[in-house]
Protein backbone atom coordinates (compact mmCIF):
# COMPACT_ATOMS: atom_id res chain seq x y z
CA UNK A 1 0.00 0.00 0.00
CA UNK A 2 3.06 2.14 -0.05
CA UNK A 3 3.12 4.96 -2.54
CA UNK A 4 5.57 4.22 -5.33
CA UNK A 5 6.71 7.85 -5.43
CA UNK A 6 9.85 8.65 -3.47
CA UNK A 7 9.37 10.74 -0.30
CA UNK A 8 9.98 14.39 -1.13
CA UNK A 9 10.97 15.66 2.33
CA UNK A 10 14.22 17.58 2.01
CA UNK A 11 15.15 15.79 -1.12
CA UNK A 12 13.95 18.51 -3.49
CA UNK A 13 15.55 21.24 -1.42
CA UNK A 14 18.94 19.56 -1.22
CA UNK A 15 18.97 19.02 -4.99
CA UNK A 16 18.65 22.72 -5.79
CA UNK A 17 21.21 23.74 -8.44
CA UNK A 18 23.48 20.85 -7.41
CA UNK A 19 24.91 20.64 -10.90
CA UNK A 20 26.29 24.16 -10.98
CA UNK A 21 27.00 25.29 -7.43
CA UNK A 22 29.80 24.63 -4.99
CA UNK A 23 30.33 25.37 -1.28
CA UNK A 24 31.83 28.80 -0.77
CA UNK A 25 35.07 27.49 0.71
CA UNK A 26 35.72 25.05 -2.15
CA UNK A 27 34.85 27.65 -4.75
CA UNK A 28 37.26 30.19 -3.27
CA UNK A 29 40.31 27.91 -3.19
CA UNK A 30 40.82 27.44 -6.97
CA UNK A 31 40.17 31.16 -7.55
CA UNK A 32 42.71 32.16 -4.91
CA UNK A 33 45.28 29.70 -6.24
CA UNK A 34 44.77 30.89 -9.81
CA UNK A 35 45.20 34.51 -8.78
CA UNK A 36 48.39 33.72 -6.90
CA UNK A 37 49.98 31.67 -9.68
CA UNK A 38 51.67 33.39 -12.61
CA UNK A 39 50.18 32.35 -15.95
CA UNK A 40 52.67 30.59 -18.20
CA UNK A 41 52.49 28.54 -21.39
CA UNK A 42 52.55 24.78 -20.76
CA UNK A 43 52.27 23.68 -24.39
CA UNK A 44 51.83 25.04 -27.90
CA UNK A 45 49.68 23.25 -30.48
CA UNK A 46 50.08 24.46 -34.07
CA UNK A 47 50.97 27.88 -32.71
CA UNK A 48 48.06 27.98 -30.23
CA UNK A 49 49.23 28.38 -26.65
CA UNK A 50 47.78 26.33 -23.82
CA UNK A 51 48.21 28.44 -20.69
CA UNK A 52 48.87 27.12 -17.22
CA UNK A 53 45.56 28.67 -16.12
CA UNK A 54 43.64 26.76 -18.80
CA UNK A 55 45.49 23.58 -17.92
CA UNK A 56 44.81 23.97 -14.18
CA UNK A 57 41.09 24.51 -14.79
CA UNK A 58 40.99 21.45 -17.08
CA UNK A 59 42.90 19.27 -14.62
CA UNK A 60 40.62 20.18 -11.74
CA UNK A 61 37.50 19.63 -13.85
CA UNK A 62 38.64 16.12 -14.78
CA UNK A 63 40.21 14.97 -11.51
CA UNK A 64 38.18 17.00 -9.02
CA UNK A 65 41.41 18.10 -7.36
CA UNK A 66 43.41 21.36 -7.51
CA UNK A 67 46.45 21.18 -9.77
CA UNK A 68 48.75 21.50 -6.75
CA UNK A 69 47.49 18.13 -5.48
CA UNK A 70 48.00 16.26 -8.76
CA UNK A 71 50.94 13.91 -9.23
CA UNK A 72 53.49 14.39 -11.99
CA UNK A 73 52.01 11.38 -13.80
CA UNK A 74 48.50 12.83 -13.60
CA UNK A 75 49.71 16.18 -14.93
CA UNK A 76 51.42 14.48 -17.87
CA UNK A 77 48.30 12.47 -18.70
CA UNK A 78 45.99 15.46 -18.34
CA UNK A 79 48.23 17.64 -20.53
CA UNK A 80 48.23 15.00 -23.26
CA UNK A 81 44.43 14.84 -23.06
CA UNK A 82 44.17 18.62 -23.33
CA UNK A 83 46.54 18.64 -26.31
CA UNK A 84 44.43 15.99 -28.05
CA UNK A 85 41.29 17.98 -27.31
CA UNK A 86 42.91 21.12 -28.76
CA UNK A 87 43.92 19.23 -31.90
CA UNK A 88 40.37 17.97 -32.35
CA UNK A 89 38.98 21.47 -31.82
CA UNK A 90 41.40 22.90 -34.39
CA UNK A 91 40.37 20.26 -36.91
CA UNK A 92 36.71 21.12 -36.26
CA UNK A 93 37.37 24.80 -36.87
CA UNK A 94 39.13 24.05 -40.16
CA UNK A 95 36.02 22.20 -41.29
CA UNK A 96 33.79 25.05 -40.15
CA UNK A 97 31.92 22.88 -37.65
CA UNK A 98 31.66 25.82 -35.26
CA UNK A 99 29.16 27.37 -37.66
CA UNK A 100 26.70 24.48 -37.48
CA UNK A 101 23.41 25.33 -35.70
CA UNK A 102 23.71 22.53 -33.13
CA UNK A 103 27.35 23.24 -32.34
CA UNK A 104 26.59 26.97 -32.04
CA UNK A 105 23.79 26.19 -29.61
CA UNK A 106 26.03 23.90 -27.53
CA UNK A 107 28.80 26.49 -27.39
CA UNK A 108 26.29 29.14 -26.34
CA UNK A 109 24.81 26.88 -23.68
CA UNK A 110 28.25 25.99 -22.31
CA UNK A 111 29.15 29.69 -22.11
CA UNK A 112 25.89 30.39 -20.26
CA UNK A 113 26.56 27.55 -17.83
CA UNK A 114 30.08 28.76 -17.06
CA UNK A 115 28.93 32.34 -16.48
CA UNK A 116 26.05 31.14 -14.29
CA UNK A 117 28.46 29.05 -12.23
CA UNK A 118 30.82 32.01 -11.84
CA UNK A 119 27.94 34.23 -10.73
CA UNK A 120 26.63 31.74 -8.19
CA UNK A 121 30.11 31.12 -6.79
CA UNK A 122 30.63 34.86 -6.37
CA UNK A 123 27.25 35.23 -4.67
CA UNK A 124 27.92 32.33 -2.29
CA UNK A 125 31.32 33.75 -1.37
CA UNK A 126 29.96 37.24 -0.71
CA UNK A 127 26.83 36.04 1.12
CA UNK A 128 27.96 33.33 3.57
CA UNK A 129 25.34 31.94 5.90
CA UNK A 130 25.60 32.64 9.60
CA UNK A 131 25.40 30.15 12.46
CA UNK A 132 22.10 31.75 13.42
CA UNK A 133 20.64 31.16 9.94
CA UNK A 134 21.78 27.54 9.92
CA UNK A 135 20.31 26.87 13.37
CA UNK A 136 17.02 28.50 12.33
CA UNK A 137 16.84 26.27 9.26
CA UNK A 138 17.57 23.20 11.40
CA UNK A 139 14.78 24.13 13.82
CA UNK A 140 12.38 24.68 10.93
CA UNK A 141 13.20 21.31 9.40
CA UNK A 142 12.82 19.27 12.58
CA UNK A 143 9.55 21.06 13.36
CA UNK A 144 8.10 19.58 10.17
CA UNK A 145 9.36 16.02 10.57
CA UNK A 146 6.19 13.93 10.12
CA UNK A 147 4.84 11.53 12.71
CA UNK A 148 5.42 7.81 12.15
CA UNK A 149 2.69 5.18 12.42
CA UNK A 150 2.61 1.44 13.12
CA UNK A 151 -0.40 -0.42 11.77
CA UNK A 152 -1.88 -3.73 10.67
CA UNK A 153 -4.05 -4.11 7.61
CA UNK A 154 -6.04 -6.70 5.72
CA UNK A 155 -6.39 -6.36 1.96
CA UNK A 156 -9.24 -8.07 0.11
CA UNK A 157 -10.83 -7.84 -3.33
CA UNK A 158 -14.34 -6.67 -2.46
CA UNK A 159 -16.06 -4.23 -0.15
CA UNK A 160 -18.32 -7.02 1.12
CA UNK A 161 -15.34 -9.08 2.23
CA UNK A 162 -13.90 -6.10 4.09
CA UNK A 163 -17.25 -5.39 5.79
CA UNK A 164 -17.48 -8.99 6.96
CA UNK A 165 -14.00 -8.76 8.49
CA UNK A 166 -14.89 -5.51 10.28
CA UNK A 167 -17.98 -7.23 11.71
CA UNK A 168 -15.86 -10.10 13.06
CA UNK A 169 -13.45 -7.63 14.66
CA UNK A 170 -16.33 -5.67 16.24
CA UNK A 171 -17.65 -8.92 17.71
CA UNK A 172 -14.20 -9.73 19.10
CA UNK A 173 -14.09 -6.26 20.70
CA UNK A 174 -17.55 -6.76 22.24
CA UNK A 175 -16.45 -10.08 23.71
CA UNK A 176 -13.29 -8.40 25.07
CA UNK A 177 -11.05 -10.76 23.14
CA UNK A 178 -7.48 -9.94 22.15
CA UNK A 179 -8.34 -7.90 19.05
CA UNK A 180 -4.73 -7.70 17.89
CA UNK A 181 -4.48 -11.49 17.88
CA UNK A 182 -7.84 -11.84 16.12
CA UNK A 183 -6.79 -9.28 13.52
CA UNK A 184 -3.52 -11.17 12.94
CA UNK A 185 -5.36 -14.46 12.38
CA UNK A 186 -7.81 -12.86 9.95
CA UNK A 187 -4.95 -11.19 8.07
CA UNK A 188 -3.09 -14.49 7.76
CA UNK A 189 -6.24 -16.23 6.51
CA UNK A 190 -7.82 -13.58 4.26
CA UNK A 191 -5.37 -10.84 3.25
CA UNK A 192 -3.98 -10.98 -0.27
CA UNK A 193 -1.15 -8.64 0.70
CA UNK A 194 2.26 -10.23 1.52
CA UNK A 195 2.02 -8.64 4.97
CA UNK A 196 -0.77 -11.11 5.75
CA UNK A 197 1.87 -13.71 6.58
CA UNK A 198 3.00 -11.39 9.39
CA UNK A 199 -0.50 -10.80 10.70
CA UNK A 200 -0.92 -7.76 8.47
CA UNK A 201 1.91 -5.92 10.22
CA UNK A 202 3.21 -3.00 8.15
CA UNK A 203 5.85 -1.89 10.63
CA UNK A 204 6.65 1.80 11.10
CA UNK A 205 5.95 4.17 8.22
CA UNK A 206 5.29 7.80 7.38
CA UNK A 207 1.98 8.80 5.85
CA UNK A 208 3.80 10.27 2.86
CA UNK A 209 4.92 6.77 1.89
CA UNK A 210 1.36 5.48 1.58
CA UNK A 211 -1.30 6.14 -1.05
CA UNK A 212 -3.62 8.97 0.01
CA UNK A 213 -6.84 7.07 0.90
CA UNK A 214 -4.85 4.69 3.07
CA UNK A 215 -2.84 7.50 4.69
CA UNK A 216 -5.97 9.55 5.40
CA UNK A 217 -7.64 6.58 7.06
CA UNK A 218 -4.61 5.89 9.27
CA UNK A 219 -4.33 9.55 10.29
CA UNK A 220 -7.97 9.53 11.44
CA UNK A 221 -7.50 6.58 13.79
CA UNK A 222 -6.55 6.55 17.45
CA UNK A 223 -4.29 3.87 18.91
CA UNK A 224 -6.05 0.52 18.93
CA UNK A 225 -8.88 1.65 16.67
CA UNK A 226 -10.01 -0.14 13.52
CA UNK A 227 -11.49 1.50 10.42
CA UNK A 228 -15.25 1.08 10.65
CA UNK A 229 -15.66 1.46 6.90
CA UNK A 230 -13.59 -0.38 4.28
CA UNK A 231 -10.89 1.81 2.70
CA UNK A 232 -10.61 1.60 -1.07
CA UNK A 233 -7.35 2.10 -2.96
CA UNK A 234 -6.09 0.96 -6.34
CA UNK A 235 -4.94 -2.24 -4.61
CA UNK A 236 -8.35 -3.28 -3.31
CA UNK A 237 -10.28 -2.86 -0.04
CA UNK A 238 -8.49 -2.42 3.28
CA UNK A 239 -9.31 -2.94 6.93
CA UNK A 240 -6.78 -1.06 9.04
CA UNK A 241 -5.88 -1.19 12.72
CA UNK A 242 -3.60 1.49 14.19
CA UNK A 243 -1.18 0.04 16.72
CA UNK A 244 0.97 3.00 17.72
CA UNK A 245 2.46 6.37 16.76
CA UNK A 246 5.79 7.98 17.48
CA UNK A 247 7.86 11.05 16.74
CA UNK A 248 10.99 10.08 14.76
CA UNK A 249 14.36 10.48 16.42
CA UNK A 250 15.80 13.85 15.44
CA UNK A 251 19.51 14.01 14.53
CA UNK A 252 21.60 16.33 16.67
CA UNK A 253 22.40 19.72 15.16
CA UNK A 254 26.14 19.09 15.07
CA UNK A 255 25.61 15.79 13.24
CA UNK A 256 23.80 17.43 10.32
CA UNK A 257 25.19 20.95 10.51
CA UNK A 258 27.11 20.71 7.23
CA UNK A 259 24.07 19.44 5.29
CA UNK A 260 21.82 22.09 6.80
CA UNK A 261 24.39 24.79 6.02
CA UNK A 262 24.39 23.67 2.38
CA UNK A 263 20.59 23.71 2.31
CA UNK A 264 20.49 27.17 3.89
CA UNK A 265 23.00 28.56 1.40
CA UNK A 266 21.11 27.12 -1.54
CA UNK A 267 17.84 28.58 -0.27
CA UNK A 268 19.54 31.95 -0.05
CA UNK A 269 20.85 31.49 -3.58
CA UNK A 270 17.38 30.55 -4.82
CA UNK A 271 15.97 33.70 -3.22
CA UNK A 272 18.62 35.70 -5.10
CA UNK A 273 17.66 34.02 -8.39
CA UNK A 274 13.98 34.69 -7.67
CA UNK A 275 14.79 38.38 -7.25
CA UNK A 276 16.63 38.40 -10.57
CA UNK A 277 13.55 36.92 -12.24
CA UNK A 278 11.33 39.61 -10.75
CA UNK A 279 13.33 42.40 -12.37
CA UNK A 280 14.04 40.58 -15.65
CA UNK A 281 12.07 40.89 -18.87
CA UNK A 282 11.24 37.30 -19.76
CA UNK A 283 9.15 36.25 -22.74
CA UNK A 284 8.36 32.60 -23.44
CA UNK A 285 7.42 32.02 -27.06
CA UNK A 286 6.87 28.25 -26.97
Amino acid sequence: MRNQRLPLVLIAALGLLAACTKPAGDAAKPAAAAAAAKTTTVATVNGQAITSETFNVFLQAVTGKPAAEATAEQKTQMLDQLINMTLAAQAAEKEGLQNGPEVKARISLLSTQILAEAATEKYIKSHPVSETEVKAEYDAQIAHIPMEYKAQHILVDTKEQAEAIIKQLDEATAKKLDVEAVFSKLAAADSKDPSGKKGGDLGWFGLQSMVKPFADAVAALKKGEITQQPVQTQYGWHVIRLEDTRTPTVPAFDDVKQQVETLTQRKKLQAYLDELRKTAKIQKTN
